[in-house]
C-alpha cells in the first residue's frame, strides 16, 4: 500500500541527513493537540510553512510543532487566526536578527546601552494586543524596532519596549506611536550628525584623512581616535538631554496656557 501522511512513522532511526525530529501529519498532530484536520486548514491557510516532501511522504519537524502551539496560545489569548496569520507572516518577511542590532566591527565600542528584548509571537501579542495588524508589524520592521530570529521577534530596545506599551495602554494608537517613532529617529539621526560633524571637523580630521588615504596610522593615534570619542559619549548624552527637557518645559506649558485661553479659564 502506498505511503500518505496520515500513516504512522514506522522509521526506527532518523536518516543522517533529516532533523533529530520529524513527524508525519498524524504524529505531529497529536503532538500538538490538535486534529489532522484542523492541522491541514492551519496548512491551507499558510499558518505553518510546507513540510518536507519525501514522494507522497510529507515530513515535519520541531519549527512546524513550535508554530502550532504559538497558534495554540494566541488562540486562547482571544486572537482571531486572520490576526495570526499576520503575526506569523512577520517571520518570512522579517529583517535579519543581525541587521537590527548592528553586529558589525568598528573602531570604538557602541553608544548606545540599551538591552534587545526576545519575545516570542504571543509575547509581542501581550504587550499590544489587537494592534497587532500587518501594517503596524510592517512599519515596526522598517524602522528597525523589530527583527526576526528563528522562531522569536528581537525588539532593539527594551526602554522602547516599555515605553511602547505603556503609551498603547494609555490609549494611544500603536499605528501613532510608531510613526512618532519615525520622526523621533529622524531627529535623533539629525543631532547625530551635528555631533559627529563637529567631532569630525575639529577633533580628528586628521586622523581621519589619513585614515581614509590608507596611510599608516600608529596605534597611539588609534587610542586617541577612541578615547576622543569616549570622552564625548557623555557630553553628547547630557546636551540633548538638557535640550529636550527644557523644550519639553516651554512646549508643555504652551499647550496648557492655550487650553486655558479656550476654556475661558485663563489666570484661574
Amino acid at each position: 500500500m502506498a505511503a500518505n501522511e496520515n500513516t504512522p512513522d514506522e522509521r526506527t532511526e532518523p536518516a543522517d541527513h533529516r532533523p533529530a525530529r520529524e513527524f508525519r501529519m498524524a504524529d505531529l498532530a497529536e503532538e500538538a493537540g490538535i486534529t489532522v484536520r484542523t492541522l491541514r486548514f492551519y496548512r491551507e491557510r499558510k499558518l505553518i510553512p510546507p513540510p518536507r516532501r519525501e514522494g507522497r511522504i510529507a515530513w515535519y519537524n520541531e519549527h512546524h510543532l513550535a508554530r502550532l502551539r504559538t497558534i495554540g496560545a494566541l488562540l486562547e489569548r482571544g486572537h482571531t487566526l486572520g490576526g495570526i496569520a499576520e503575526l506569523l507572516s512577520a517571520f518570512d518577511t522579517g529583517r535579519d536578527v543581525g541587521e537590527l542590532l548592528g553586529l558589525e566591527n568598528t573602531l570604538v565600542p557602541p553608544w548606545s546601552e540599551e538591552t534587545p528584548v526576545r519575545l516570542t509571537p504571543e509575547e509581542l501579542a501581550d504587550h499590544f494586543s489587537e494592534d497587532i495588524t500587518a501594517e503596524n508589524l510592517s512599519t515596526s520592521l522598517d524602522i528597525g524596532y523589530l527583527a526576526v530570529d528563528g522562531d522569536e521577534f528581537v525588539h532593539i530596545s527594551r526602554r522602547l519596549l516599555d515605553a511602547s506599551t505603556e503609551l498603547v495602554n494609555q490609549g494611544i494608537p500603536l499605528a501613532a506611536v510608531l510613526e512618532a517613532g519615525r520622526q523621533v529617529r529622524a531627529h535623533a539621526d539629525a543631532l547625530a550628525d551635528v555631533f559627529t560633524t563637529l567631532i569630525r571637523t575639529h577633533l580628528l580630521s586628521d586622523v581621519l584623512a589619513r585614515i581614509s588615504a590608507c596611510e599608516d596610522v600608529g596605534p597611539h593615534e588609534v587610542d586617541h581616535l577612541t578615547e576622543t570619542i569616549e570622552k564625548l559619549r557623555p557630553l553628547s548624552k547630557g546636551v540633548v538631554e538638557a535640550e529636550l527637557s527644557m523644550a519639553m518645559d516651554r512646549r508643555v506649558r504652551a499647550e496648557v496656557a492655550k487650553w486655558l485661553t479656550e476654556e475661558g479659564r485663563e489666570g484661574t
